[in-house]
Parts: C-alpha cells; structure tokens; sequence
C-alpha cells in the first residue's frame, strides 16, 4: 500500500471533499443549534467526575500532625509553652522540627513522644519538659499506636492504615498508581471506541465511573483501595478521552475551539468540587461517597445518547445514520429529510455503495490499516509528531504539578485548590479568544513559556511570603491551562484521520498531515516528500 502522506493531488482532493461533506452537514443542520447544545451540556456533565476523581487523592491522603503513642493512660502533656491532659488537647500545635511532646503516664513514667520514635526517661526527677537523665528509644512501627490530630482532618486514609513513617512512601503512591491507570484507560479505551463506537464507550465507561466511586469508601484495606483506584482511573481517563472525540463530533467548525476547549472547563468545575467537599466533609469515606454520587444524574442521560452520524456512516449503517440526521435536523426546528446520508460521502464511495447495494459491483477490498510508525514516515512528519509530543508532555505534567502543588504553597489549602480550578474558567475564555484571532500556535507558546517562568520564580521565592507563592502557583495555572486545552483540539487538526469504509470490509484509519490537506493540493515534484 502507498504511504498516504505520500500520495499525490488526487488523494487530497479525496480528502477535501470528505472535508466539504462533513462541513454540509453542520451547514445544513446547524453547527450548535439547540440538540448539539442539549447533548454537548449532558455529555461534558460527567467530565466533572473526572476533574474530581482525578484530584481527590489531595485530601484522601492528607496526613495530619501525629506522635507515637506511649504505653499507659497519659495524665499530663508539655510541648514547649502548651500544656494539657491529653495528646489531642496539644496535637493541634505540635510541629516535629520543633522538638519533642513529654507526657507522664499514669504509672509516674515520662516519655518523650517523636512522630516516628518514643523515648523513654529513666528515673525522672520531676515532670519538666527537659531533663538531663538517661533515655532508652525505641521505634515506632505497626506494633504501636499512633495517635493523630484529628482538629483539621478526622479520618483520611493514612490515619485509618497507619500510612507513616517506614509505610509513608504507601501514601505518596496513591497518586502515581492513579495515574498509571489514566494512561493506560487512554490507550485501552480510545481504541476500543474507534472499534465499537464511542456511545457504548460513554455508557459503560460513565456507568464504571459511578460503581468504582463508591466502592472506593467501602475498601477494607490499602491494596484493594489501590485496585479500584486504579480501574477508576482507567475508565475516567477512557470517558475524557472519548468524550472530547465524540462533542466535537456534533459541532461545527464554527464553535468548535469553544466546545473543545471547555470540555476541560468542567474537569476544573470539578476541581472545584473536591476543594469544597474536602473543607465540608473531613472523614474520607463520606468524601468519596458523596464526590462520586454528585454526578449520577447523568446516568439517565447518557443511555439516551446516539451514535456519532460520522460512525454510523464509516459502518456502512446508512439507514441508521438518516434516521439520526432526521432526528437531528426535527429537534433544531428544520424539516426532516434536508439532508440525505448518501449526500455526506464522496461522490465515489456514494456511487459504489448504490453498485452494491443493486449487485451490479462488488465490495471493494479492505485496504491495510496504518502503525502509529506511520507519524514517522517522513523527517517532516517525524519532527512534528516530536514537538507535539513535547508539548503533550510539557503541559500534562506543568498542569497536574500547579494543580496537586496548590494545597502546599502554604495559608489555606481548601482555598488554594479551589483558586487552582476557578483560575481555568477565564483561562479558556482567552486561550479561545486568542486560538480564533492570532492561531494555535501564537496562543500555545507564550502560554508555556509563561507557566515556565511562574515554575521558576516560585522556586525563588521565601517560606515566608505565601501570598507570592499562591499568586505565581495561580499564574501559572492559569497559563498552563491554555496550552493544555488547547493541545487537544491542535493534535487533531495536525492529525486528522480520513475515515473511508467500504461495506464489507472493516474501518480503517489514514492519518495525514495538516499542512497536505490545507494548502498543497498541488504536489511538487522538486520536493516529493511534502
């Protein structure tokens, strides 16, 4: 089979018209007319339990001040100036770097309580807060109590396992698991959808969403915890991935830099959520719970959602595609039957299928499906797959570092997470603005060359001077958030797929470059590999 990134004019004009034919159909029935907007508004709904699910791990791991705890009932406690009864009357102000806690037990013992280690005095002469006796340290491991300040968080995962100290690193893995799980739903599910459609994908990816959400609240222990995170991930990372692909779909080139791009306006309205579930609700289980129930009305939306017309035609279900486009055009107030199915495909797939459909001719052969080697055919193509990969990762990693970073700049963490959402909204407001006036690539590189230098200048700044910290952390998210958005819609243009289906024969995908498609219909000669 010929490199189709080689193919000459004839293949392009292929291409164009296959282009002209899906721009019909939004110029016939409307590019966001009022079913494009109701199915656009339901389908972006469960991206919230998206931006939610992705970020609750801030708060489900969340470890509180704690000591190890001594053998015996305490009668009195001393940390520096604070006195008190209990460990928990002065857990609230004890800070390891600022020495130990010393509690006298019942029995007239003193101990010298650490976070990891408790010391114990021998032969105390009285009960001070320093003492020069000799001691006897012994670890603090499993065998042992810990008790936890439960002021600011009364249960999270760490406090229920025991998740300090030689375990700690349990804790820190939560997130990095998780994200395992995002990467691998994305390649899982975004090719299964490519096979089976990606109304089924929605469907059962929205439906796990909900199961594993809750699930999650009633694990008994770490590592079953850790599976269904995982599998969580999975299908979280399966819908986003699908449901981007499947609105842009439904909307016309004329709004779609808006419809793509806010898609991840309601993962940061997620965002959101968590930060105020996390200040209303501080037992980690009910957390959870009520986070994954919030968007369960959407459940009885998405069963109701139609396959993507482009899907439906690519199978060869022209029957089912006209009903869908009657549909369509009756909901927006057009009278049905304006557009014919057969009138989207190019005018030598439509005149085959009619030879077929007659017996006059056979179905054509299937033809061999394209590697992802295929972004490499060419040192143009290879360099552009390259920086894109680049900015992929770039803006995946500066993203999720400004937005799980927010909760340690200091001041309150509940209000720095929900900054780090609410800072997204007119963020994609501009970076839209901005994609339509100056191009996508006028947007993306300043917005990531500002996010660098906010990455950089917060490095430099004092302990002491949170507020300049909170405020670069915000900037660049702010910017980041463009350019993360914006490498959505712009890998998809750069890389388009021409989908041709003969009715026998399975989809097949061709992948070409932007650049071939837009301007260079005419190939030269001079420069064959353009």
């Amino acid at each position: 089979m010929q490199n189709p990134l080689l193919t000459g004019a004839k293949g392009a004009r292929k291409t164009c018209q296959g282009n002209m034919s899906v721009d019909r159909l939004f110029d016939e029935l409307g590019h966001f007319k009022r079913f494009q907007a109701c199915l656009y508004f339901a389908a972006v709904l469960q991206a919230i339990a998206c931006g939610i699910h992705y970020l609750a791990s801030v708060f489900l791991v969340e470890r509180p001040s704690f000591v190890c705890a001594p053998p015996g009932n305490i009668t009195d406690v001393l940390y520096g100036n604070y006195t008190g009864a209990s460990l928990e009357e002065v857990l609230p102000f004890f800070k390891p770097t600022n020495g130990p806690m010393v509690v006298q037990t019942a029995e007239g013992k003193q101990w010298e309580l650490s976070t990891c280690q408790r010391t114990q005095r021998i032969n105390p002469t009285d009960f001070t807060y320093e003492q020069l006796v000799n001691r006897t340290t012994e670890k603090c491991d499993r065998n042992y109590h810990y008790v936890y300040d439960h002021s600011e968080v009364y249960q999270s995962i760490v406090t229920d396992w025991d998740l300090v100290c030689d375990r700690e690193w349990l804790a820190k893995l939560c997130q990095p698991t998780f994200m395992l799980g995002v990467l691998v739903g994305a390649l899982v599910f975004g090719d299964i959808a490519d096979r089976v459609g990606r109304r089924r994908i929605l469907m059962i990816t929205s439906l796990c969403q909900f199961v594993f959400g809750v699930s999650v609240a009633f694990t008994g222990n770490y590592y079953l915890f850790m599976l269904i995170r995982f599998l969580l991930a999975m299908v979280s990372s399966g819908y986003l991935v699908v449901v981007f692909v499947y609105v842009t779909k439904f909307t016309g080139n004329k709004v779609r830099t808006w419809t793509s791009m806010h898609v991840h306006a309601a993962f940061a309205a997620g965002v959101i959520m968590v930060a105020i579930m996390g200040y209303l609700v501080r037992t980690w289980r009910s957390y959870q719970i009520i986070l994954s129930t919030c968007t369960s009305p959407f459940l009885f939306f998405c069963w109701k959602f139609p396959e993507t017309p482009f899907y439906l035609m690519a199978k060869g279900r022209l029957q089912e595609t006209q009903v869908l486009l009657d549909s369509i055009a009756r909901f927006n107030g057009l009278e049905p039957g304006r557009l014919r199915a057969e009138n989207l495909l190019e005018p030598e797939e439509a005149l085959l299928e009619k030879e077929v459909v007659a017996g006059v001719a056979q179905p054509a052969e299937p033809k061999k499906k394209l590697s992802i080697l295929d972004l490499f055919g060419t040192w143009r193509m290879a360099w552009r797959t390259v920086t894109v990969g680049a900015v992929w990762f770039i803006s995946s990693l500066g993203y999720y570092v400004f937005s799980l970073g927010s909760v340690n700049l200091g001041g309150n963490q509940y209000i720095n997470l929900f900054l780090a959402g609410a800072v997204e909204f007119p963020s994609y407001l501009i970076g839209c603005y901005a994609m339509d006036r100056v191009g996508r690539k006028r947007t993306c590189a300043p917005a990531l060359l500002l996010a660098g230098m906010a990455c950089m200048l917060i490095i430099v700044v004092p302990n002491d001077i949170e507020v300049l910290a909170i405020f670069l952390s915000m900037t660049g998210k702010f910017a980041i958030a463009i350019a993360f958005g914006l490498i959505y819609l712009y890998t998809c243009e750069l890389y388009p797929t021409i989908i041709r289906y003969n009715k026998h024969c399975e989809l097949y995908p061709t992948i070409i470059s932007m650049n071939f498609v837009n301007k260079k219909y005419n190939i030269q000669k001079k420069n064959p590999e353009m």
